[in-house]
């Protein structure tokens, strides 16, 4: 896409041709039979027409950004040493997701000075997910990685995670063993995680977020999926393959102030709960029918009251009571439906997940 165009994602995307620099692994069997099958993909890739397609980067890294303009210059002089000194082609592919603070200038000062920085600036704020579902579709590596901008993931852990997918690995995620968040923010994120892998009908793992690498074949599921819900380590961990973690401590931000807050991440765990279980409609069920079976149980005791003894229960508290208790439980019910219903909604209006304003840096 050339510089000034507009497209809306998501993008269509070529085979094009695997990096096949690489040595065969002949110390693990599994690492072995990994790389044989990325070649077999190589050579159907080649055989569709005949015709060689341009080469790639071996690896992308895709950086949502939004509001960052104090975090660029360190996170990219940071990451251009790691992967320069791994003697691997790569590319840095910035998403700008309506920043306003000037991080665009930033961006497109590094795209000017370094042909590897691709800058993917959407037409507005669309999101965190969103903006990493924009990165992964203009993404051409043979292998993705995934991380914020703000260098709460050091890059210095890449060299580990590649060294994990040349193994035969094909997502390798990082687990966060400590965090610098405040106390709130750390026991909300504890109960978000603990939570979703209780109800959600995937083994998502416990304090792992959207930093990792992913093969070339994940990657290629992730943005086939036409779903608008994007909780990106969700649909990572329903592909499944061969998926490693590797723990690591949390840093506090560079600079500026943390963009996910109570708030957003309450509508985060909203969505990954709506997108991956079917509990909270099946708890409103069993709800309704203890309330009704309550409900049966006190009116055969009243009856039995009036009946045998002669005693009339005590009229307008109890009416009350129970007429308020069942509009909270309606109205609960009616939210969680509401919830599983406005994401319908969404799907079927069939909209463009982002809109791309401008794509700057890449020359072929």
């Amino acid at each position: 896409m050339s510089e000034g165009d507009v497209s809306v994602g998501q993008a269509s995307r070529t085979h094009e041709t695997r990096d096949t620099r690489m040595a065969i692994p002949t110390g693990d069997p599994q690492a072995a039979l990994a790389f044989c099958r990325r070649l077999a993909g190589l050579l159907i890739d080649h055989s569709d027409n005949g015709v060689v397609p341009p080469s790639r980067p071996h690896l992308s890294v895709v950086l949502p950004v939004f509001n960052e303009r104090e975090n660029l210059p360190a996170l990219y002089e940071r990451l251009v040493r790691v992967l320069d000194a791994g003697n691997q082609s790569y590319e840095l592919v910035f998403v700008d997701d309506g920043s306003r603070d000037g991080s665009r200038d930033v961006l497109y000062a590094l795209a000017e000075g370094d042909p590897r920085v691709v800058v993917v600036e959407l037409a507005r704020n669309f999101g965190h997910q969103i903006a990493i579902s924009a990165g992964l579709d203009h993404a051409r590596g043979d292998g993705v990685i995934v991380m914020d901008s703000d260098l709460q993931d050091p890059p210095e852990m890449l060299p580990e995670f590649i060294a994990r997918w040349r193994e035969g690995y094909d997502v390798v995620y990082a687990v966060r063993a400590s965090r610098k968040e405040n106390l709130l923010l750390r026991a909300a994120y504890a109960l978000f995680y603990r939570m979703l892998r209780r109800i959600a009908n995937i083994d998502i793992p416990l304090d792992a977020g959207d930093f990792c690498l992913m093969d070339r074949r994940v990657v290629d599921v992730l943005t086939a999926m036409p779903e608008r819900n994007r909780f990106v380590r969700g649909i990572r961990s329903w592909v499944g393959m061969r998926q490693i973690g590797l723990p690591y401590d949390r840093q506090g931000r560079y600079a500026g102030k943390p963009k996910y807050t109570l708030s957003r991440l309450t509508y985060l765990a909203l969505d990954g709960i709506v997108a991956f279980s079917f509990v909270p409609l099946r708890i409103i069920t069993i709800l309704g029918f203890i309330v009704s079976a309550v409900s049966i149980a006190l009116a055969i005791l009243y009856a039995v009251q009036r009946l045998a003894f002669g005693l009339t229960p005590p009229g307008f508290p109890t009416l009350i009571v129970a007429v308020f208790f069942l509009a909270g439980i309606q109205l609960i019910t009616i939210g969680v439906i509401g919830e599983y219903v406005g994401r319908i909604y969404e799907e079927v209006k069939q909209r463009p997940l982002y809109v791309v304003r401008r794509v700057t840096g890449r020359t072929g």
